[in-house]
């Protein structure tokens, strides 16, 4: 999700041209659809002048007023989001469906914890109901209402800050209702907190076969939430629990007293360039001969360090020993010939 307000300055000039180069680079990593707030109008037709912009998928993120969702279909917007408790009636639903539906635009029926519809968040405190099974009621109440008027290009999401929420809401819906499903933690905390929260939730998910789309809500940048959600997924596959998703998967050493090549500095460099490569390749960065080509021996590409000098190698196979100051080059060089 983009992480601040959008303003009609945003696109002017060399402003402009720095957004969509960040919408490009976000896009390369993995990130196949950017979602931005949009609380007025005037957001609504900034995003819309942005989505003709990009080639990335832009979703608008609607509360409170369903006019502005109206307004957002006016415009290339590839996907609505609007919440259930706070959107207004069902006749104001109903006419964002009419909409949606004429210009083919589909909807994700997002459910918070925190703001549940008025009857719902009732029943929750008065213990009438837990949370999870708040979101579950919530949602399937606003998926009546889309299957009342015959809508039926939509997904459903139900986000809670909690890891039992999340997963039992989840589950519990599944039991009831076929629909695709987005997944996430919401609030899930800082990079490493909330990186570790979300895995805990999601991979449990993925496991059984719950979740067609994901998100890693981080209180950083939106680059690690797209390498968040991208390292879930490789964990994922190799538990054997989704489809492995091209790209490189990166194996770095943590770094000890036998250091002897800094692997947080090159790795910081090259991460990003990385995420972007489309073929599905393993990339090692280690630190010392104990964790060179040997424990790395089945990497496409490697490289490790001693001294001043640098090896890079690939399936265990030392190609080229060089000096350190000639490491990005030569491994970059390596990396071209893949």
């Amino acid at each position: 999700m983009w992480k601040a307000p959008l303003l009609p300055k945003d696109l002017e000039g060399e402003a402009g041209r720095a957004i969509v180069r960040r919408i490009e680079a976000l896009s390369a990593i993995g990130c196949d659809l950017l979602r931005f707030a949009v609380p007025d109008i005037k957001t609504a037709e900034t995003l819309g002048a942005l989505a003709s912009r990009v080639s990335t998928p832009l979703c608008a993120d609607i509360h409170f007023d369903y006019r502005i969702a109206l307004r957002c279909l006016d415009f290339p917007i590839a996907k609505l989001r609007i919440n259930p408790g706070n959107i207004g009636g069902k006749s104001r639903t109903e006419a964002v469906l009419a909409k949606a539906a004429a210009k083919k635009v589909p909807i994700r029926i997002g459910v918070n914890a925190g703001s549940l519809p008025l009857a719902l968040r009732k029943k929750l405190e008065e213990g009438k109901t837990g949370r999870a099974e708040a979101l579950v009621e919530a949602a399937l109440e606003e998926i009546a209402v889309f299957d009342k008027f015959g809508f039926t290009d939509f997904v459903v999401s139900m986000k809670a800050s909690g890891i039992a929420d999340t997963i039992k809401a989840n589950r519990l819906f599944r039991k009831q209702n076929a629909a695709p499903l987005h997944i996430g933690v919401t609030e899930a905390g800082p990079l490493v907190a909330g990186s570790v929260r979300s895995a805990a939730a999601l991979l449990p998910l993925l496991t059984e076969g719950i979740g067609d789309t994901l998100r890693v809500s981080l209180s950083d940048t939106m680059e690690n939430e797209v390498i968040a959600a991208r390292e879930i997924l490789f964990a994922a596959a190799e538990a054997g629990c989704t489809r492995a998703r091209g790209g490189a998967r990166i194996i770095s050493c943590p770094r000890c007293g036998r250091n002897g090549f800094d692997t947080h500095a090159f790795t910081e460099r090259w991460m990003r360039r990385l995420y972007a490569l489309e073929k599905p390749l393993s990339i090692a960065v280690m630190g010392c001969a104990v964790n060179g080509p040997g424990e790395a021996k089945h990497a496409d590409l490697g490289i490790t360090g001693a001294g001043n000098k640098v090896l890079i190698f690939r399936h265990g196979k030392v190609l080229r020993t060089i000096n350190a100051d000639d490491a990005d080059k030569a491994f970059e060089e390596e990396l071209l010939k893949l």
